[in-house]
């Protein structure tokens, strides 16, 4: 019974967590400037950014978790943690840091395109 009783805890804690997950301020930020940069390099990922950061996470990109991020890039904490991601990634260029940007972009893009909007019946 107690053993039952600790999964059930654990199922819930998890499901409670995963909904947790996408609005984290410091995730967001970095994800914000790396996703910058793919929209730079391609542009058909232009205007996609939340539905992309939402399919990463296996969530429905609807209007409330647009809303719920853009009050998270308003708080003082998203800056701060944008600001920090900044410093670190204008620290150098080089060609496999480029060659893991390209493969982050593809990735990223296909698990958008494969869990957005439009992968759904």
């Amino acid at each position: 019974m107690r053993i039952s009783t600790a999964f059930a805890l654990l199922g819930l804690l998890a499901a409670t967590a995963a909904q947790a997950l996408p609005s984290d301020a410091k995730t967001l930020a970095q994800f914000d400037l790396g996703y910058a940069k793919c929209e730079a390099r391609f542009p058909e990922m232009r205007g996609h950014r939340d539905e992309a950061y939402l399919a990463l996470w296996k969530t429905q990109a609807d209007a409330k978790a647009s809303t719920e991020l853009d009050k998270v890039r308003k708080t003082s904490k998203y800056q701060k943690e944008r600001q920090l991601a900044y410093k670190a990634m204008a620290k150098g260029t080089s060609p496999e840091l480029d060659a893991k940007l390209k493969q982050q972009c593809d990735a990223t893009w296909a698990e958008a395109k494969r869990n957005g909007p439009a992968a759904k019946p």
